[in-house]
């Protein structure tokens, strides 16, 4: 298997091939050639066969990818005192967006009722049925918990207050990939060859060209000839759409990604656009699909633009090492390990290092904070405000 990957089961073999089937017809269909940012929708979210739209999804050491949520309670037990500090100024409800295995949630909920801060509501809005039968069957175990919680199939229609909360889902929003080529760029689009995918490059439509275009002035030394990256069209009607009816309270987004200069810079060629099968990070995003998850990391500042059109303002943006520092990691992590025995405490050790260190999610993260109609600073960005290298 490409980059050493294991190699797929029987059953993996033949669903990767019935996803695989349903994309050579789209891009037939579609004359031939198709943007990344459809091949990447259908590949994760195709009802039945897209990699979140099965039960095949998996968090953690033995499965695909490993999130902050899953490593231990430190990151929503941190996250509860921003969640308790917003919930006092607002008096609302909880809403998660994308809950994954649900840990996060159960987490976090157990840790608001600690501190006396319980929402009204915690409410998840998850597309994926397989993912909220997981974290459904999560909450069963804890009745307590699962009476305050209802799922959604989209967000909240009806003005609601409280805080908002996105842990790693911008990150799977699809992206089209580009390629700067003179004063224009090309789009890299997905084609077929023989049974396999491949990208090839387009002239970029419009909306694209022009996305590219705008991209060059933002940056101060513009893009080198022949660099590649990619772009989030959807990026404006995510957030649109997923804050509409917050009429007020706080989004708080968390997630792998970087500005705008970091992002697009010129040694940063190729982009961040990559794949994970069985916790292994691979470039091979057009093979295995349906199995593997497909991600980009997150451009803050098209996030943070998008955010003020819909009406937001930028209340604090910080590295994850910052936010959970001045969040109270230390405490949190002195509290667990003395409920604890020895093997759990060095677990615990080992859990906080991978998401503080710079090398391992201390830097790569972020945490933003979105606001509407909340006034006062917020304590995760007490430490340090990266708000103006947005």
């Amino acid at each position: 298997m490409p980059g050493g990957a294991p190699e797929l089961t029987r059953e993996e073999a033949l669903h990767g091939e019935q996803v695989a089937r349903q994309l050579r017809d789209l891009i037939s269909r579609a004359g031939g050639w198709i943007p990344f940012s459809t091949f990447m929708q259908s590949a994760l979210y195709q009802p039945g066969l897209g990699y979140y739209a099965t039960g095949r999804v998996q968090f953690g050491a033995g499965g695909d990818f490993v999130t902050a949520p899953e490593l231990s309670p430190l990151f929503a037990r941190c996250l509860a005192h921003q969640c308790a500090e917003i919930l006092a100024r607002t008096d609302g409800d909880v809403v998660e967006f994308g809950a994954g295995s649900g840990r996060m949630a159960l987490d976090l909920l157990t840790a608001l009722a600690g501190l006396q801060a319980s929402p009204r509501r915690y409410r998840i809005v998850e597309i994926s049925a397989p993912l909220r039968a997981r974290q459904q069957a999560l909450f069963a175990a804890a009745p307590a918990m699962a009476a305050r919680v209802e799922w959604l199939g989209a967000p909240p229609v009806e003005p609601w207050h409280g805080v908002a909360i996105a842990n790693e889902v911008v990150d799977a929003l699809p992206v089209d990939r580009f390629r700067i080529a003179g004063d224009d760029c090309e789009a890299l689009g997905v084609v077929v060859k023989g049974d396999a995918f491949q990208f090839d490059p387009r002239p970029a439509d419009a909306r694209l060209a022009e996305a590219v275009a705008d991209l060059r002035t933002r940056l101060p030394g513009g893009l080198p000839e022949g660099y590649v990256s990619e772009w989030c069209p959807s990026l404006p009607a995510w957030i649109d759409a997923a804050g509409a009816s917050l009429a007020r309270g706080v989004f708080l987004i968390a997630d792998y990604g970087l500005p705008r200069t970091h992002y697009y810079h010129p040694s940063r060629d190729g982009g961040t656009l990559c794949g994970f099968y069985r916790n292994r990070r691979t470039e091979s995003v057009l093979i295995r699909p349906g199995l593997q998850d497909l991600t980009a990391w997150v451009d803050f500042s098209a996030l943070c633009d998008a955010a003020v059109a819909a009406g937001f303002t930028v209340a604090g943006f910080a590295t994850q090492a910052h936010a959970l520092a001045a969040l109270g990691v230390e405490r949190e992590l002195a509290a667990l390990q003395q409920e604890s025995g020895e093997r759990e405490r060095y677990r615990l050790a080992q859990s906080v290092q991978t998401l503080m260190l710079p090398g391992e999610m201390g830097e790569r993260f972020k945490l933003l904070a979105l606001g509407r109609g909340v006034t006062g600073p917020l304590t995760a960005f007490s430490f340090r405000d990266l708000s103006p290298t947005l």
